[in-house]
C-alpha cells in the first residue's frame, strides 16, 4: 500500500491514541503529590503527547485536504461519526494537561477544544436525530464520546471562565449520558452483540461517570452523596468490565483497543481526587492498582500500534 492510500483511509480514531496518551500525562500529574513520582517525568510525558497529537492532526489534516469526499463519508458513517470529537476531547485534555505549567497555553487550547466541540455536539445530535439510516445496531459505547466532551469541559473551563459557561456543558453531557445509556442497556440485552472491532468500545462506558464525577466535584468543590453516586457506578463498571477480561483478552488488535486507556485514566484521576477530598486510604490504593493497569496497558498499546502501522493493517479501507 502506497503512502497516498495510507492517508486516504488514515482513521479519525487515531486521536483516540491522544486520550489515552493525555489520560495518563494528568493522572501522572495528579498522582504526583500521593505516589511522589519525579515532577519531570510529568514533562516528558507531556512532550510526548503534544507530539504525536501534532503528527495525528497533521496526518488527518492532509486527508482532509486531499481527500475530502472520504472525510465526509467518514463524518456520515453511524460508527465513525462518533469518533470525530476524539479530536476536540483530545485538545480538552491537552488544555488540562498545561493547567500545571502554562495557563495561558491552558486556556487558548480549552477555547478551541470547547469551540469545537460544541459545533461537533450540535451537528451530532443532528444527526442522531434526522438521518434516515440509523438503527439500534448502529448504537455502541463510541456514540458516549460527545457526552464525554461536555462534561470534560467544566475540569479545565471552571480555572479560565464563570462556572456557570461550565454548568451549561456539563447539564447537557450528563443529560444525554443518562438518556443514551438507557439505549445501550435495551441494544446490548435485546440485540445482537457487538461486532468484535467494538467490544474494546465497552470501557468506554466507564468515562461518563468518572468524567461526570470530576467535573462535579471541581463545580461544586464538594463530594457529597450525588458525587459518590457518581464515583461509586464509575467503580463498579470498572469492577464489572475487569472481571470480564477473558473476553477482552481474545479479542485481536484494532486500533479500537485504545478504548481501554482513556476510562482507566479517568477512573484514576477521580480516585486521585476522592483522595485528596477524604483523605480515606483505601482512595491511595486503588488509584496505584489503576495507575499501574494504565500503565502497563499503554506500554501493551504502544509496540502494538506500531507494529500494526509497521505491517499496513491500520491505514486500510474498511467495510
Amino acid at each position: 500500500m502506497n503512502n497516498e492510500s495510507r492517508i486516504k483511509y488514515f482513521p479519525i480514531s487515531a486521536f483516540s491514541v491522544i486520550l489515552g496518551l493525555a489520560g495518563l500525562t494528568i493522572a501522572f500529574q495528579k498522582a504526583v503529590e500521593i505516589l511522589n513520582f519525579p515532577v519531570d517525568l510529568n514533562v516528558y510525558l507531556l512532550g510526548i503527547t503534544v507530539s504525536i497529537f501534532a503528527v495525528i492532526f497533521m496526518m488527518y489534516f492532509l486527508k482532509f485536504m486531499m481527500y475530502r469526499d472520504e472525510v465526509r463519508k467518514d463524518f456520515y458513517n453511524p460508527v465513525k461519526l462518533n469518533f470525530f470529537p476524539t479530536f476536540s476531547v483530545a485538545l480538552l485534555l491537552v488544555s488540562i494537561a498545561f493547567i500545571s505549567s502554562n495557563m495561558l497555553v491552558s486556556k487558548y487550547m480549552w477555547i478551541l477544544g470547547t469551540v469545537i466541540h460544541t459545533y461537533f455536539t450540535y451537528k451530532i445530535i443532528s444527526i442522531w436525530s434526522f438521518h434516515p439510516k440509523f438503527e439500534i445496531k448502529h448504537f455502541n459505547p463510541a456514540w458516549f464520546i460527545p457526552v464525554v466532551g461536555n462534561m470534560l469541559i467544566p475540569v479545565a473551563g471552571i480555572v479560565h471562565f464563570n462556572p456557570e459557561i461550565s454548568w451549561f456543558f456539563y447539564s447537557i453531557g450528563f443529560l444525554f449520558w443518562i438518556v443514551l445509556f438507557s439505549i445501550f442497556i435495551y441494544r446490548i440485552i435485546f440485540h445482537h452483540p457487538l461486532p468484535e472491532k467494538l467490544i474494546p468500545t465497552l470501557a468506554i462506558l466507564i468515562a461518563p461517570p468518572a468524567t461526570a464525577f470530576t467535573a462535579y466535584v471541581k463545580l461544586t468543590h464538594n463530594v457529597d452523596s450525588f458525587a459518590k453516586i457518581l464515583y461509586y457506578f464509575a467503580l463498579f463498571l470498572t469492577t464489572f468490565l475487569l472481571a470480564e477480561y477473558k473476553m477482552f483478552s481474545k479479542i485481536k488488535f484494532y486500533l479500537s483497543w485504545w478504548a481501554y486507556s482513556f476510562p482507566i485514566a479517568s477512573m484514576t484521576i477521580a480516585s486521585v481526587l476522592m483522595y485528596h477530598v477524604t483523605k480515606l486510604i483505601f482512595y491511595k490504593y486503588i488509584t496505584i492498582i489503576l495507575l499501574v493497569m494504565l500503565v502497563l496497558l499503554i506500554i501493551v498499546l504502544i509496540p502494538k500500534t506500531i507494529n500494526g502501522i509497521l505491517k499496513h493493517e491500520l491505514c486500510i479501507e474498511e467495510d
